[in-house]
């Protein structure tokens, strides 16, 4: 069963990661629009609680930590899309399930089997070759920090899930926390970028000018709000659903069947946006359908 809410999941991120390239081609605080996101769950998983009741222990603080990796994840990769080459970002959000493998063999002595670990490095391969840019030189490595924070403290997040659900926490506490925690952290940047951008404006004439300017066609705080509650749903029922995945299936195998969901935004992007497909990506995902057919028998 874990094999099938891991596939839910990555179905619920795919769908988040196209909300996500609909909202960047927006006029948009990302900042506003992820502390949305990060409301959204709260009041999803808080309403899910009142419902199922489950206990509030100890454990659901590793839900914080949650929200702290999620966070500078999130904000590493927005970070490093903005000063660095896109593709050496993208590459770097593929790879998480490599952290994750490593360290769940360090902590909990995780190995996989023969068959496993070939579907895992099929799987891997193939989220690689979608990724990878052809146009990607040693040359233009500005931002790869960015990249590295943003693989390391998503490959920290899955782990931290494993953690939680390995310690007994349960789902809806665990994660009201770290939504809670996300949303007091994109609150804060969100503020602070306002502030800064209101002492900018008054500086000089010239700032107020401009900074009205691009106001005037940007979207309300409301509207962003919104639409980031919206793309939160998406987001809480990935997060729901990837616990009992996290729960009873392998860790470094979980991690790498919900990075899939980078097919998706793929797909969107042929079928919606008519972007053509090269023979690279075509073949990527060919090999990353075969490492989950072969993760399946040998589940």
């Amino acid at each position: 069963m874990w094999f099938v809410f891991a596939v839910l999941a990555a179905t619920c991120f795919g769908l988040r990661g196209i909300l996500y390239h609909w909202t960047s081609q927006r006029p948009i605080d990302r900042n506003l629009m992820l502390l949305g996101v990060y409301i959204s769950g709260t009041v999803i998983t808080l309403a899910s609680n009142v419902v199922f009741q489950q206990p509030w222990t100890i454990e659901a603080l590793l839900g914080f930590f949650l929200g702290l990796f999620s966070f500078i994840a999130n904000a590493s990769m927005y970070k490093g899309y903005a000063v660095g080459k896109a593709s050496i970002i993208a590459l770097f959000t593929g790879l998480p399930p490599l952290v994750v493998v490593i360290l769940a063999y360090i902590l909990w002595r995780e190995a996989l089997s023969t068959w496993q670990f070939t579907a895992f490095f099929i799987v891997l391969v193939g989220l690689l070759l979608i990724k990878y840019s052809q146009d990607l030189k040693l040359n233009q490595l500005k931002g790869i920090q960015w990249g590295i924070l943003t693989m390391l403290f998503f490959g920290f997040t899955d782990t931290t899930v494993k953690l939680a659900t390995l310690s007994g926490a349960s789902t809806f506490p665990a994660l009201t926390v770290m939504f809670a925690t996300g949303a007091v952290l994109f609150g804060l940047s969100w503020a602070l970028g306002n502030a800064k951008a209101n002492k900018a404006r008054h500086e000089a004439a010239a700032a107020v000018e401009t900074g009205l300017t691009e106001r005037a066609g940007s979207w309300t705080v409301k509207k962003t709000l919104g639409v980031g509650m919206g793309v939160g749903i998406t987001n809480a029922a990935g997060m729901i659903l990837i616990f009992p995945a996290f729960r009873d299936g392998i860790t470094g195998i979980v991690s790498a069947i919900v990075a899939m969901n980078v097919v998706f935004v793929i797909l969107y992007a042929r079928f919606y946006l008519k972007e053509a497909w090269n023979r690279r990506e075509v073949t990527g995902l060919i090999l990353a359908f075969i490492g989950i057919l072969i993760l399946r028998v040998a589940s």
